[in-house]
């Protein structure tokens, strides 16, 4: 396999330099209003930005970064299918900031319509929608969209690449093109003669891509299939790159001390820090301090030497304090009332039942901690950092230090986890801004630990309040309101400037959605205005709406007398075939019968999220006392299976990112600033709790789903549903050690 890291060392610079000695292929036809990045030096050619031929060989451009979800492998298998490509012989790479590589299936998601009743037509407009994305340069690993954004686009590019390859070896030999195959790599003619496509790559780049049609799925010999990972080597050995092992000749060291209260700076003494023997400067940030050293360790110890006055946070110092202030928010006017049906307000006759839920704020601890390097050398700056935007941050870093977008450039590494925390760009805002101070030297700037917990972008608290009402077994109304402050207006108040118009829809995503016939059903959303700093978190409004919703169908379902199995079933054939099936299957891969022995517990939580229905079933056992999760059955339906292992890898990974924080997760605060400072404070199921899993994947044929969220927003109340099977107590409240005594 050829090697990236040779590719990276012949100066894959974007927009600013050349990309040495290759051709480059793909749909660029359906972009032409976005400019091809890949500017090329004399003698060389592009067409498009997604695959470049050069003498080391194929290496597909994907537009999305990789931070352990597999998303590069499934891209890479996109091409390979269309264009015959060998496996093997395949190099990736993420691409440069730039328009033409801008997600087009995020806006659609922020259509005000229930995603699981799309029609065509509908899917076509959620599509044309997404189209804005390209004028608002929205290229963002997100939102679970990746595989769908790149389903077509990246067969396309393969496709193109390959006819046109074709067409440049029927020039050279005077042949039809018809007469010619592609298989591995080659263009073959009907004698058996090969033509590689590196040979053949420069004769390509003067010929106009034809019109292409896409294989057919019975064609498949890639894709539906597991295939090996294109970073297992790299991250088996020891070799592949994160911003953390980013390694710059005369690089100096830094790291930071913000204020854990989130607001500004009175003073600071340094001269402790500055009279330490490899500490070369402690800089004014405004709401704390970088330190620059002679390594990261000695950084981080003067950081902590700096004697820092702290301004008072802007919001209520104290857990109960923001919670209250939630809670009051649920009695404010709704800021969203995309579901309201029938008339819940009306007499209806039956058992009615009221519940009260809430959820604590939540970090997204990420095993890498924030980390950033730069190089400043006055009318230009490279930033080297695991991002899953690069345009925002080209734009941010370019402000903070007085360049253009166009004069920095980006280089995305692998990601230590992201979960959203990466869609962010204060690490490297700081590293932009140390470098400055010191311009021509290299700044490699590491957050510890502490500072990454204490100043994530946190999953925010949340509070609801339920009313239903049960009739002969089955819901008659459900009303519910949810209440939290808004990630979708803070996040685009940093990025953008300002708050998206219209109803918050992000917010109760999870609940106002879901695939249920009610008759009478209205779920509102309840903005609250607080100050502490909240982003995106893995499935984000789905994280606790999944909890509360969910929760609260099992509640029904008891007062109903119903198996909360075929009560969640009975609603969803109504309503969604897809989803009901997904419920089905779970059912029967559990051998759900609705009865458990003394000392087991069993609970199924279903969510419709990210275009892709899932089903959990945990159960959990009582083991002298203290509880065991012991087992989970997921069943989705994504629509196309691309990759069933990596399907299967990431439901499990997000099942145990919401068990984990259904269980212990939780941040608090006290003066301010968060009370949890490291993995001892905020833990994750290790490998002895961490049960059993059994995976299911459905193929309805309905538009391609997300896998990387849906899995975490089902865990949460499967885990909450069994605890009340074993023991008979409801969970409200998350983290559940509050209430249970789980094995940690």
């Amino acid at each position: 396999m050829a090697s990236i890291g040779k590719i990276a060392r012949r100066t894959f610079l974007i927009g600013s330099a050349a990309l040495v000695g290759g051709v480059a292929f793909g749909v660029y036809q359906v972009k032409k209003d976005a400019p091809n990045p890949l500017q090329t030096a004399e003698g060389e050619s592009t067409l498009n930005p997604y695959i470049l031929i050069n003498a080391d060989g194929v290496t597909i451009i994907t537009p999305r970064a990789e931070m352990g979800q597999g998303i590069q492998t499934t891209m890479a298998a996109l091409v390979a299918e269309e264009m015959d490509l060998d496996w093997k012989d395949i190099n990736v790479m993420h691409g440069p900031p730039a328009k033409a590589y801008y997600n087009g299936a995020l806006l659609g998601l922020a259509l005000p319509y229930h995603h699981y009743t799309d029609s065509e037509f509908m899917t076509g407009m959620r599509e044309t929608v997404g189209e804005v994305g390209k004028l608002l340069n929205l290229q963002v690993t997100g939102g679970s969209t990746s595989t769908r954004d790149a389903y077509t686009k990246m067969r396309e590019a393969g496709a193109t690449a390959r006819e046109t390859l074709k067409l440049a070896a029927a020039d050279r030999l005077g042949v039809d093109a018809s007469t010619l195959k592609t298989e591995n790599g080659h263009v073959i003619t009907s004698d058996g003669e090969k033509l590689s496509y590196i040979d053949l790559a420069a004769e390509a780049a003067a010929i106009d891509p034809p019109k292409v049609d896409l294989r057919a799925k019975s064609a498949w010999t890639k894709l539906g299939k597991a295939m090996p990972r294109t970073d297992m080597v790299g991250k088996s050995t020891g070799t592949a790159t994160y911003a953390t092992d980013v390694a710059l000749d005369g690089a100096k060291f830094a790291t930071v001390r913000i204020n854990p209260a989130r607001a500004g700076m009175v003073s600071f003494d340094a001269t402790e820090a500055e009279a330490m023997d490899g500490v070369d400067r402690v800089i004014d940030l405004g709401d704390g301090i970088a330190v620059v050293a002679s390594n990261t360790w000695l950084a981080m110890q003067a950081a902590e030497m700096v004697d820092i006055t702290w301004e008072p946070s802007t919001y209520p110092e104290t857990t109960d304090g923001l919670m209250d202030a939630i809670t009051a928010s649920l009695s404010s006017e709704p800021n969203s009332l995309t579901r309201d049906d029938g008339d819940v307000d009306a007499a209806v006759e039956g058992t009615e039942i009221t519940a009260e839920y809430r959820v604590p704020w939540l970090a997204h601890s990420t095993m890498e901690p924030m980390t950033s390097s730069a190089l400043y050398t006055g009318d230009a700056m490279t930033i080297w950092a695991g991002n899953q935007a690069p345009v925002i941050i080209q734009q941010k870093t370019a402000e903070a230090v007085g360049l253009t977008p166009e004069q920095v450039t980006v280089q995305t590494t692998y990601m230590g986890g992201g979960f959203g925390r990466r869609t962010e760009f204060d690490a490297a805002v700081h590293a932009a801004r140390v470098a400055k101070e010191f311009e021509g030297t290299p700044i490699k700037l590491t957050w510890s630990r502490e500072e990454d917990m204490r100043h994530d972008f946190y999953r925010p608290a949340a509070a609801a309040s339920f009313r239903g009402v049960v009739k002969d077994g089955e819901p008659v109304l459900l009303h519910g309101k949810v209440a939290a402050p808004s990630v979708t207006h803070q996040s685009s108040l940093r990025i953008a400037g300002q708050i998206p118009p219209g109803p918050d829809r992000g917010h109760i995503e999870g609940s106002a959605d879901q695939p249920y016939a009610i008759p009478n059903f209205r779920l509102s959303g309840h903005l609250t205005d607080l100050s502490v700093p909240i982003g995106f978190w893995r499935s984000v409004g789905n994280s606790f709406n999944g909890f509360f919703f969910d929760t609260f169908i099992d509640e029904m379902a008891v007062a109903a007398g119903a198996n909360p199995v075929q009560f969640r079933l009975n609603m969803a054939a109504k309503e969604h075939a897809a989803s009901a099936k997904v419920i089905e299957t779970v059912a029967e891969m559990a051998g759900w019968t609705g009865q458990t022995p003394d000392g087991v517990g069993r609970g199924i939580g279903f969510t419709y999220s990210f275009g892709t229905p899932t089903a959990e079933i945990v159960e959990v056992v009582d083991e002298d006392g203290a509880i065991r999760i012991n087992k989970c059955w997921i069943a989705c339906d994504v629509g196309t299976a691309l990759d069933p292992s990596i399907i299967e890898a990431q439901m499990i990974s997000g099942a145990i990112y919401g068990m984990s924080a259904a269980a212990q997760g939780e941040i608090t605060f006290t003066d301010g600033a968060a009370d949890q400072w490291n993995f001892p404070d905020y833990d994750a199921l290790r490998m002895h709790n961490t049960p059993k899993f059994e995976v299911s994947i459905l193929e309805s044929g309905h538009s391609i789903g997300g896998v990387g969220e849906p899995g975490t927003p089902p865990s949460m109340p499967a885990l909450g549903n069994a605890l009340f099977d074993l023991t008979g107590t409801r969970a409200t409240e998350l983290p559940l050690i509050k209430t249970f005594d789980l094995i940690l």
